[in-house]
């Protein structure tokens, strides 16, 4: 699954069904003698998350994102760098690398969407937001776990909300799953329809506000196992609880 762009313009709904148990998670951090994280997993059943912050997992987390690309029709190669105001998270199956995402922070030179949607972007700015974006988001087409995407997703906001203090966050997205994110998880439109020349396919900008994000994840998360009847991502979260025991770790190793 190569989720940010698809070169037809129809819209679908994914992943399908959870496939991953709805098991208490166990979250471990391992550091180096560096302030710098090495590696933040999160242990949910069949799964875990990382930051991909070595040479290495940065390698594994390129290979999937051309790989699904690729498969989805788009040209060239879409590889992770290193990066400062940018961390990308793997999650891996017994080692193989299933899933990823990278959060984009703004800074002097913008962000990605930036290239495309600049004047809406500049908006929030003017309005004294600070503003990030999701990228690079790819999983492997076997994998069905409304879970995994999830829990990518929370560590995401986790690192723009409590980390970098950013208020909105940004994805650009082909209009094929437009209406996923925004059932989803709550993003709406902003702006026009253009053409995205990074993979040369149809984007909508979409944004969510973090407040709403907070929202949702206190209102719903880790409740899973009897949410039912709601159509969101936000049940799949992790609990409050659980959400400021990774932030709090997160900020103790810088």
């Amino acid at each position: 699954m190569a989720s940010e762009f698809t070169k037809d313009g129809s819209e679908d709904q994914y992943p399908p069904d959870d496939y991953v148990s709805g098991e208490p998670l166990v979250v471990a951090v391992e550091e180096d003698n560096s302030a710098n994280i090495t590696h933040v997993t999160i242990n949910q059943a069949d799964f875990s998350i990382r930051v991909a912050d070595t040479e290495a997992g940065r390698a594994s987390v390129s290979m999937l994102i051309d790989k699904m690309y690729a498969w989805r029709g788009y040209t060239g190669t879409h590889r992770i760098d290193s990066n400062p105001n940018r961390i990308t998270l793997a999650a891996s199956d017994k080692g193989e690398v299933i899933g990823t995402v990278t959060l984009g922070i703004d800074s002097s030179v913008g962000i990605l969407a930036d290239e495309v949607f600049s004047d809406y972007i500049d908006e929030f700015r003017a309005r004294g937001s600070k503003v990030c974006e999701i990228t690079k988001l790819a999983f492997a087409p076997h994998v069905k776990s409304k879970s995994a995407l999830a829990s990518l997703f929370h560590v995401i906001f986790i690192y723009g909300y409590y980390l970098h203090e950013c208020t909105d966050i940004f994805i650009e997205v082909n209009p094929r799953h437009r209406r996923y994110y925004m059932n989803m998880l709550g993003f709406t439109q902003v702006g026009e329809m253009r053409i995205n020349p990074r993979v040369n396919a149809p984007a909508y900008l979409l944004n969510v506000n973090m407040d709403y994000v907070n929202e949702q994840i206190l209102k719903l998360g880790g409740t899973s196992m009897r949410a039912a009847g709601e159509r969101s991502l936000y049940p799949y979260f992790f609990s409050p609880r659980e959400e400021r025991g990774i932030a709090n770790r997160l900020r103790e190793i810088g």
